[in-house]
């Protein structure tokens, strides 16, 4: 599904939702992996979409995979077909617009994985992810360090080359695993969707020109949660390195 522009809209229903054991597809070993560094996948997906849970299976299996970070991010632009989804916050259509700006696509759609900052995809390929997924695992890099303090409370970027422009740092509170929602309207009423690694909130810490920083990451991180670091270039959107605690 495909948005020209901006679309307000959505009428609450009830919904069920439920966490459930995580699939255990095939494994592989990335090169970058090694070194510590993952490769963040990025889906956007709605649950009012109806390519979505195809896509949604595709990264599942790719979360499988060593040294990937797959984060789910639920959009609200579809929210006027009929079912308002439950895991959707504007800031992440707007995460979806500036990938949209930065790799100068021509519209912001569902499903759609970006790879690393850099790599945008259908999501619902999985030949085409998998490929992404490897280009991004060889790519030689020399990322600042990320530190999570013991505390909890903090986290440290260190010493690096920074990009042209500069880089900001993201945390991404995510619950990580997989949850079932029975959608209850829309195209896909009647099914159970799946998603694996819900985006819960996602909140901007600060500049990164190079030098160590020290962060304070976000409060009220629920038992469950995990967050998920980015070091990432501001101009291109590029992800330099990620963490997660």
């Amino acid at each position: 599904m495909r948005l020209w522009g901006w679309i307000i809209g959505g009428v609450a229903l009830a919904t069920a939702v439920a966490s459930v054991g995580a699939a255990q597809p095939r494994a592989r070993v990335l090169p970058r992996a090694a070194t510590g560094q993952p490769v963040v996948v990025e889906l956007f997906t709605a649950q009012g979409c109806s390519g979505c849970p195809e896509a949604n299976r595709v990264v599942e299996a790719a979360s499988a995979e060593p040294g990937v970070i797959a984060l789910t991010y639920a959009v609200d632009y579809w929210d006027y077909l009929g079912w308002q989804d439950t895991f959707a916050r504007p800031e992440f259509a707007q995460r979806q617009r500036s990938y949209r700006q930065a790799l100068r696509l021509r519209a912001v759609e569902t499903p759609q994985v970006v790879v690393d900052g850099r790599r945008p995809v259908s999501g619902a390929r999985p030949p085409e992810l998998q490929a992404a997924i490897d280009a991004e695992a060889v790519r030689r890099t020399a990322p600042p360090d990320i530190e999570f303090r013991q505390t909890g409370d903090r986290v440290g970027v260190g010493s690096g080359s920074a990009p042209a422009g500069g880089a900001e740092v993201w945390a991404v509170v995510y619950r990580p695993g997989l949850q079932e929602v029975t959608v209850q309207g829309g195209d896909n009423r009647g099914q159970v969707v799946r998603h694996v690694n819900v985006v819960k909130r996602l909140r901007r810490l600060g500049d990164w020109t190079g030098r160590p920083v020290l962060y304070a990451l976000p409060s009220g991180v629920a038992d469950g949660e995990a967050v998920a670091v980015l070091v990432q270039a501001k101009a291109d959107r590029r992800i330099l390195t990620a963490a997660t605690n």
